[in-house]
Formats: C-alpha cells, structure tokens, sequence
C-alpha cells in the first residue's frame, strides 16, 4: 500500500514523501533517498521493492526545497533538468541531511522498529552522510558519486557500498580512497555494470544481474544490522 505524506524538517521546510507499507508487520524500516531525477516511477518501483522485502519505506522528495512535483526521465531534456536542480544542493549536503532526518523521525514515530538508509547515485551519498551524521541504524549507497569527497567522515552506523565497475562518473581511485580510508566498510565492485546498474526503469543503464547480487547483499545486511 503506497501513499504520500508531509514531512517537516527541522529548519522548518516541508516536504512531500512517498511512502510503502509491507504486508503485515514491517520487518524494519527504510528511507530510500533518490537519484537527481526526483521521487520518479524509478524511484517508487525501488522503494515498492523494499516493501516487498518486508520493510516500511519512505522515500523523501530531496528537491522539495527548490521545485515541487519533480518528476524526471532518463532522456535528455530529464538529465538537463536533474542537473540543474542538484546544482542547487549546498555543498557540505546539510540541508539535504536534514530533509533525510525529518524521514527518519517519520518513521520512528510509525514504527519501534530499527530505522535504515539507502540511497541511489546522489542518494548513495546521502545515505553515507546519514550514517556519518544522523542518528540511523544501518546504511547502504549503490553508486554515490560524492562519497569519496567526504571519506574522511566516520560512519556511527554499519555502512555497506555498491559501485559498477564501469562507472563512468566514479573512477576506481575514487573507490580505492574509500576503501583506504575505511577498511571496515564492505564495499563490491560490480565489474560488468556501469552507473546507474540498479536503475529497473532505465534500460540504457540496468543490469540485472548484478542489481539482483546487489539486492540480495543488502536485504542480508539490513536484516542482519536492523530486524532483531
């Protein structure tokens, strides 16, 4: 059962969240942080995903503070308009942090159970970010472009990493500071995938394979670090 919410963060911006309800009593719960195109079809079939798996999710709208409704395709007049607007992000992220903090409280307030992060390509940062300076149970990014840039930030939380090893927005070196940086964070290399390789929607970039290998891991890492 899906539904939108508001959300109110603590600066005082509202926001709109897209929100999952599993069958039965959730296992745990999520906040599923977007990609740069919005809380989009990609998006809420993700987070259907993870409800589907036995969570609550709640999918906050990140570009809420500059545009409502942001709903974008893959195509090129959708990537001129997602880069325009996360060209608007602050550049340490916190308002962005604070956005995904507002989902966080909705869900402690929904539910006693633990409360994760998982986040996609700008989302993937998000979610690093979350573990580093919110109050959250467990982390996972798939592709976060920007995590390298803040790998010398320390994760509160169990924080597990996805990457294609064809990205071609994150080269390996990227990937290796990380590693470098913290030996204690699992991180897979997936070698036949590029960015993007969980995208269901986009069929220039998924790969199903390796999103399935992924999907699997995470499942087992968030029952593992949230479901007791």
């Amino acid at each position: 059962m899906s539904e939108w919410v508001k959300l109110q963060a603590s600066d005082g911006h509202e926001l709109d969240a897209y929100v999952v309800r599993p069958k039965g009593e959730p296992k745990a719960a999520l906040v599923v942080v977007q990609e740069i195109f919005g809380v989009n079809k990609n998006i809420q079939m993700t987070a259907d995903e993870w409800a589907n798996n036995g969570f609550l999710v709640i999918a906050p709208a990140m570009f809420d503070r500059f545009e409502k409704n942001v709903n974008l395709g893959y195509d090129k007049a959708g990537w001129a308009e997602a880069m325009r607007l996360a060209g608007q992000f602050a550049p340490d992220f916190a308002p962005q942090a604070l956005d995904v903090d507002a989902a966080i409280d909705w869900l402690r307030n929904e539910t006693e159970k633990q409360v994760g992060v998982v986040g996609y390509c700008f989302g993937g940062t998000m979610a690093w970010i979350s573990a580093c300076r919110l109050k959250v149970d467990a982390a996972v990014g798939y592709y976060g472009g920007a995590i390298a840039k803040f790998a010398t930030e320390k994760p509160q939380c169990p924080v597990m990493l996805h990457f294609g090893g064809k990205d071609e927005h994150i080269p390996a070196e990227a990937i290796a500071r990380i590693q470098i940086a913290h030996p204690e964070v699992p991180i897979f290399v997936y070698d036949h995938a590029g960015h993007a390789f969980n995208r269901m929607a986009d069929p220039t970039a998924y790969v199903a394979d390796s999103a399935a290998l992924a999907m699997k891991r995470s499942v087992l890492f968030f029952e593992q670090h949230l479901v007791f």
